[in-house]
């Protein structure tokens, strides 16, 4: 049926297809103040529109929205077609607790009770 239609109509619901696409996907990557939105997103890699990016190196920051994902450090950057291919060298899950590789003590209290 797509090819029935006029190549200008063609090109025009291919880009609102990827305009859906990118605001349905709410991923993005953020480094210091900048961040940019993620198109696809692995275990081992995510793509980044090439027009949108610069050459990102070193230790980013991968949030859904406004919530804190991970943390990763990406180490090799690949040209795959409109898309750069960003691999991961580690990924860490964000936290909102310190993580529990300490000593706790078991005498400390649970919680505070207030003073009146």
């Amino acid at each position: 049926m797509s090819s029935y239609l006029p190549k200008e109509v063609r090109e025009g619901l291919n880009l609102a297809r990827k305009r859906d696409a990118l605001k349905k996907n709410r991923l993005k990557v953020r480094i210091g103040e900048s961040s940019f939105p993620i198109r696809t997103f692995g275990e081992r890699d995510f793509t980044l529109a090439v027009e949108d990016t610069p050459n990102l190196r070193g230790l980013v920051d991968i949030f859904d929205g406004g919530r804190h994902l991970y943390q990763a450090l990406i180490v090799t950057a690949a040209l795959d077609g409109p898309e750069m291919r960003y691999e991961f060298k580690r990924v860490t899950e964000a936290r909102e607790t310190p993580p529990l590789d300490y000593d706790r003590d078991e005498a400390a209290p649970v919680a505070l009770l207030p003073r009146h």
